[in-house]
């Protein structure tokens, strides 16, 4: 694809996006990062998990980004007594109308473009590993037949962080599904006032589809056809080892406060997180600077705080805020003009 090209379509991608932010503004209040991360995660593939207290509009964002697009939307809600064959179908005895009975396959709400797993903690680990298969491979294995799932296909996750009463927390394995853990803050003073007002009146906004399935697979690809530079893998690649207590790169706080580091998906998603806030953006090369705006949702599930940084009181945030302050972009080489003899 040409520049040119490209070009043009990353401009009607970014008015786009102003169009899909115009009609979530008249439901969500505030939280723009959160909104832009979702958005983000959608166009690269990606799944995300949103950790906040209750109250915090989880579920509101979620079933507006795809009232706003026009795909197959299902919410399932996790409970201690949910089965797996709850969330990916099962295999039922029928009788056909000559009379013989035969097995067809029922499927779940597994089969849908987006896909709600609200509280998923809240579910034993036996249920929450129905949903490995699917957000890698998107696929569906019953018995010995396995199904394709629709495209495009992603999920998002929420979680409640302060109640750990009959709760099982998600496995490193099913955490590292996810390409961005996005932690949902409460609102500011002045959003507040206005989530008051308006979720306070009878009347309900509307909202205008957007986007097709079709569209959001064509800027799926479009995204990642975003050029990326040596400089930023060299970035992202110094970065991610950053992160492991046992590299000879990790800094000496890092070697002090984590037990394990992230994995080479870390460095993938930091790249498609690049790419997709360019794209948002209208612009067709990645920077650094986008980069580190998904740093922290990428990496904060993948660096594991040990006993040391409790103590001191530091989350895996702080270590990876830290990290970013650490490690820099490499300086551009340098030319030297070889003069003639």
């Amino acid at each position: 694809m040409s520049q040119d090209r490209l070009s043009e379509y990353l401009t009607q991608f970014s008015q786009t996006h102003a169009a899909m932010l115009d009609q979530l503004r008249r439901v969500v209040v505030g939280q723009t990062d959160v909104v832009d991360q979702i958005l983000a995660a959608v166009f690269t593939r990606g799944h995300c998990l949103l950790v906040g207290v209750p109250g915090l509009a989880k579920t509101l964002m979620v079933s507006s980004i795809a009232q706003i697009l026009d795909v197959s939307f299902k919410r399932i809600q996790f409970t201690p007594d949910l089965m797996p064959s709850d969330i990916t179908g099962t295999t039922v005895l029928d009788e056909n109308e000559q009379g013989r009975r035969e097995f067809r396959f029922v499927k779940g709400p597994i089969f849908a473009n987006i896909i709600l797993a609200d509280e998923i903690n809240r579910t034993p680990p036996k249920t929450q590993a129905a949903m490995l298969q699917s957000m890698q491979e998107r696929q569906v294995t019953i018995g010995q037949e396995t199904y394709d799932l629709p495209d495009p296909f992603f999920v998002i996750a929420t979680q409640n962080p302060i109640e750990q009463e009959g709760t099982y927390p998600l496995p490193e394995a099913q955490l590292d599904r996810f390409m961005f853990m996005i932690k949902v803050d409460y609102p500011s003073l002045e959003e507040e006032k206005r989530i008051l007002l308006t979720t306070t009146k009878d009347d309900a906004p509307e909202l205008t589809k957007v986007l097709s399935g079709k569209a959001i697979s064509n800027l799926q690809k479009l995204v990642r056809t975003v050029p990326v530079g040596d400089f930023v893998v060299d970035y992202v690649a110094r970065l991610v080892r950053a992160t492991r207590p046992n590299d000879p790169s990790a800094p000496e706080f890092v070697r002090k406060l984590v037990d394990f580091g992230a994995g080479p998906r870390a460095g993938q998603f930091l790249i498609r997180g690049g790419q997709a806030m360019a794209a948002l953006d209208g612009r067709f090369s990645v920077s650094v600077d986008d980069v580190r705006k998904v740093a922290v949702p990428v990496l904060r599930h993948r660096v594991s705080a040990n006993f040391q940084a409790q103590a001191e009181g530091k989350s895996s945030d702080d270590i990876v805020a830290q990290l970013l302050q650490t490690i820099t972009e490499a300086e551009p080489a340098k030319y030297v003009a070889v003069k003639k003899k």
